[in-house]
């Protein structure tokens, strides 16, 4: 896997999980880390953490992605601290679960908020510094529900497929300046969330993936390391499933 040594890297959603496990698989690999979350207390242990490994690798940062002011604010901060940003890897996702008939229009509009234009809102605050990277990437985390649809997820649905849409757009708009932007979509990953899952749904949940294991943090990381590598440079406005087969 790549050497990241003197590259930086800016995360969102990296307090705990998925996130978490990207911005310490950069750090492995010499990497300087932004640590993004909502949640202050979550995402200054996550930096804290890194750094007992890596020392000096990660700061954080508490941010509502949605809140386009204050990313604007934040990048400027970050780009203070890091002297520019070569990787932006937007995670951060929340969920507002319900059948549409009962889905009220704030869940809805949490949901396109946090996924979808918190992406956006990372973007437009880092651009200009992406495009004088030597290796610019961008790296959405979108979603198979993205892109097959789920009951009680319309909500979630559209935001990650919109994620990819607005990958590919990126991806056209900035290839002039050989910034590739790139969707990863995971599957069913264990995480916090899936732990607290009963038995017999993560059985039947299993069952649908050919590969009849819940994914990893790890498999996600490792995903979003190689299209941030160089093996990677020639690869842009793409969706990579991370899903033991699930959407083949």
């Amino acid at each position: 896997m790549s050497d990241f040594s003197g590259k930086r890297v800016v995360i969102t959603g990296a307090g705990r999980g998925i996130g978490l496990a990207i911005a310490q698989a950069f750090a492995a690999r010499g990497a300087k880390v932004a640590v993004i979350s909502r949640n202050e207390t979550s995402c200054g242990a996550a930096a804290k953490a890194i750094n007992a490994e890596y020392p000096e690798s990660a700061r954080f940062y508490g941010l509502d992605v949605s809140d386009f002011d204050a990313v604007q604010e934040c990048g400027k901060k970050v780009l203070e601290d890091f002297g520019g940003v070569d990787i932006l890897v937007n995670n951060a996702g929340v969920t507002r679960d319900g059948l549409i008939l009962r889905m009220k229009s704030e869940d809805w509009d949490t949901v396109l908020d946090t996924n979808l234009k918190g992406a956006f809102n990372l973007v437009k605050a880092f651009q200009r510094s992406l495009m004088k990277s030597d290796a610019p990437r961008i790296i959405n985390i979108s979603s198979v529900i993205g892109l097959i649809g789920n009951a009680g997820q319309a909500n979630y649905a559209a935001s990650k497929a919109g994620l990819i849409g607005f990958t590919k757009s990126v991806a056209r708009e900035l290839a002039g300046r050989k910034v590739t932007c790139n969707a990863i979509a995971p599957g069913f990953i264990t995480t916090d969330m899936t732990d607290e899952l009963p038995e017999a749904i993560k059985e039947d949940i299993v069952k649908r993936v050919p590969l009849s294991d819940f994914g990893q943090v790890d498999d996600i990381a490792n995903a979003v390391l190689f299209l941030a590598g160089p093996e990677a440079r020639y690869i842009t406005g793409q969706v990579l499933a991370v899903d033991g087969g699930m959407t083949m």
